[in-house]
């Protein structure tokens, strides 16, 4: 008895937090706790707004657990494009039970949404958009905010549309207020509108949102018919997958869905068959050393710099790359800036590899006293810095053009072909003053 008690109490402490902060209990409980915790928030009506902020496979998992009937109780309460977002992650067969399950009109709702691709703007949207005839006053249009604000996700803007529901403008909710009552909607409403294509990709619909800086935008179809609204929080969302998505896809993880705690399994079937294809891609490298093996049989010392001029390849590729796929992932530059961007580069590689094969000369003078070793290592470096640098910054682009993921594939050519050219300067310099290195 004191036990069911305590638990009582825990849960009331629960209910009084954030949902968010719901979910994060959910997800640190073993599966079969948190389906026990998820179904006490059922039982209180409040398992919807968590299971939203889950992340949607998480989320999908432990839904799968509740009967049909909890499921659908949960889902028909739930924003509808976080329910979307866990359909998505469900087998199909589920749902469609589900949906056939489900109250008509939510059915149809999200049947519409599934309908669209989950990564553009229609599949972002919800559906639940606060719509006012242009017919309206201002008096008329508050009412009538007030009788739908607690069926809508959120009420940053309103939109005005005519009879066949075509986006004529968007309402701010200040001017409405601060409108004479009797004064019409039109008159007021700002007919200068940023939508959104239905099929506009998210990233895309990422940078609007970062250039104008708004809370809400329209979805409309191609013939103007207002479909929904994107909101902010929505686009971190989106925002923050991308983000880990070309981080992974740059460590050579193609799914950007391995977690920190995924099965060991999981990650080696994630990362080996992208390691096993870099191994040969080495192989070049690899045959381009063999060629200067009489070179490094005489001249030992030069094979003591080899790892150096490897590293310094990769890291300055590395650092070209990642200004450069920042850009495009920002729309800060795309296929027409292409021809700023070798140029920038080309200086930057020619400023830094004077500098850096200024230092290495000087050191490999240093260590052994010998300035040809010097000159051979200055060389080398400064030329290989501004290759790398070069094809980190254009790399990129090319494999966008062709429809390659830049991020996936742009870091492992670079860092080989950087890599050749680099062994390809110094040994070759090598075997040119080989009589001076031994």
């Amino acid at each position: 008895m004191a036990a069911q008690v305590q638990e009582k109490i825990q849960l009331q402490e629960l209910l009084r937090r954030h949902p968010a902060d719901i979910a994060e209990v959910l997800v640190t409980l073993k599966e079969e706790e948190a389906v026990e915790l998820l179904r006490r928030l059922y039982l209180r009506r409040a398992a919807a707004a968590p299971l939203g902020e889950m992340d949607p496979e998480e989320a999908a998992r432990l839904l799968a657990e509740l009967n049909r009937e909890e499921a659908i109780h949960i889902l028909s309460h739930m924003d509808p494009d976080d329910a979307v977002d866990l359909l998505l992650e469900l087998p199909e067969e589920t749902v469609r039970d589900l949906l056939s399950r489900l109250e008509t009109r939510k059915a149809q709702m999200f049947r519409a949404l599934l309908a669209y691709p989950p990564d553009t703007a229609g599949g972002l949207m919800s559906p639940e958009v606060l719509a006012l005839p242009a017919h309206l006053t201002a008096q008329q249009a508050i009412e009538e905010i007030r009788r739908r604000a607690e069926e809508l996700e959120t009420v940053y803007y309103a939109y005005v549309v005519d009879e066949e529901k075509k986006l004529l403008g968007v309402l701010s909710l200040r001017d409405l207020v601060l409108a004479r009552p009797e004064t019409p909607i039109g008159a007021i409403m700002n007919r200068e509108v940023v939508t959104l294509p239905a099929e506009m990709d998210v990233e895309e619909v990422a940078q609007l949102f970062d250039k104008y800086n708004y809370l809400a935008l329209p979805v409309v179809d191609k013939d103007g018919h207002l479909l929904g609204i994107v909101t902010v929080d929505d686009v971190m969302d989106v925002m923050r997958e991308e983000a880990t998505e070309d981080l992974l896809r740059m460590s050579g993880i193609p799914s950007g869905e391995e977690a920190a705690l995924s099965p060991p399994l999981t990650s080696v079937k994630f990362r080996l068959p992208w390691m096993m294809g870099y191994i040969l891609l080495d192989l070049l490298v690899v045959y381009a050393v063999s060629l200067f093996e009489h070179t490094i049989a005489q001249a030992a010392v030069l094979a003591a710099f080899m790892p150096l001029i490897a590293d310094m390849s990769g890291n300055v590729a590395a650092q070209a790359l990642s200004v450069a796929i920042r850009g495009m992932a920002t729309g800060e530059v795309g296929w027409r800036d292409l021809p700023r961007v070798v140029r920038k580069e080309l200086l930057v590689g020619c400023l830094n590899g004077l500098a850096l094969g200024a230092q290495l000369g000087l050191i490999a003078f240093l260590l052994r006293g010998n300035p040809f070793l010097g000159l051979v290592a200055a060389v080398a470096l400064a030329g290989n810095t501004l290759v790398a640098t070069v094809m980190g910054g254009v790399l990129p682009f090319l494999f966008k053009r062709l429809r390659v993921d830049p991020a996936m594939v742009s870091g492992p050519v670079a860092t080989t072909l950087a890599d050749l050219t680099g062994f390809f300067l110094f040994l070759g310099l090598g075997a040119l003053f080989l009589r001076y290195l031994q």
